[in-house]
This record gives structure tokens, C-alpha cells and sequence, in this order.
């Protein structure tokens, strides 16, 4: 209450007040274990954010690697005259 009263005056102090400070400890420490579980599913949901990158890479560097296979064995097959692939303008 007392963080409210001082908010809510006209005169604006940049300098929280020992009250101040002993109403936001006591808020906090009131309510610890909601702000341990609401950082915790945050870390969560960073995680699965982190996983999905993760995924989403791992498939893009396996398509490009199946892409340079195939480049590569193409080439390869033009080098020994092994295959009738023409190239055109």
C-alpha cells in the first residue's frame, strides 16, 4: 500500500523509500513460489523454442547435404562419361 501512496503523489522522487523496498520484499517473498513457477515454465517454453530451432536446422543441413549428394554424384558420373546428362544454355 505504502508503494502505491508513493507512486501516486505529485512530486516524483527517483529514490524508492525503505518502505518501498519493504513492501516489494514482502510481495516477493509472499508469492515465491508462483514467481519460481512462472521463471520455471518460462525456461520451459525457451527450451522447447530452442528444440524447434534446433529441428527445424537439423532438417534444412540434411536437405542440403542430400542436395550436394546428388550434385556431386552427377559430377562424377560427367567426369567418367558414364552418363548422357547434357547441359544446355
Amino acid at each position: 500500500m505504502v508503494l502505491i501512496e508513493n507512486m501516486t503523489k505529485k512530486e516524483t522522487n527517483s529514490v524508492l523509500k525503505p518502505a518501498d523496498l519493504e513492501a516489494i520484499e514482502r510481495v516477493i517473498y509472499r508469492n515465491g513460489d508462483d514467481i519460481a513457477t512462472a521463471v520455471g515454465r518460462a525456461f520451459e517454453r525457451l527450451e522447447e523454442k530452442m528444440d524447434a530451432a534446433e529441428s527445424r536446422v537439423l532438417v534444412r543441413l540434411t536437405e542440403i547435404e542430400n542436395g550436394l549428394k546428388a550434385e556431386l554424384l552427377t559430377l562424377r558420373l560427367l567426369a567418367e562419361g558414364d552418363s548422357e546428362v547434357v547441359i544446355s544454355e
